[in-house]
């Protein structure tokens, strides 16, 4: 069986004066705190999310 990939992201910037899509965009991922990390599996519907907040985000190489 094929091992599924995933990725790792952390949040590096607050969600203060952030539009609320983008707040919730955060959550949706597993975040909601600056300095914490989420492992998520690796799909394009995640990779459309990070895409949307790439600014207060990063993919963590581990």
């Amino acid at each position: 069986m094929a091992e599924k990939k995933t990725v790792t992201i952390k949040q590096i910037g607050s969600p203060i004066r952030r539009k609320n899509d983008q707040r919730a965009t955060l959550v949706g991922l597993g975040l909601n705190r600056m300095g914490r990390e989420a492992t998520l599996e690796d799909t394009p519907s995640v990779r459309g999310m990070i895409a949307k907040v790439h600014h207060l985000v990063e993919v963590v190489e581990k």
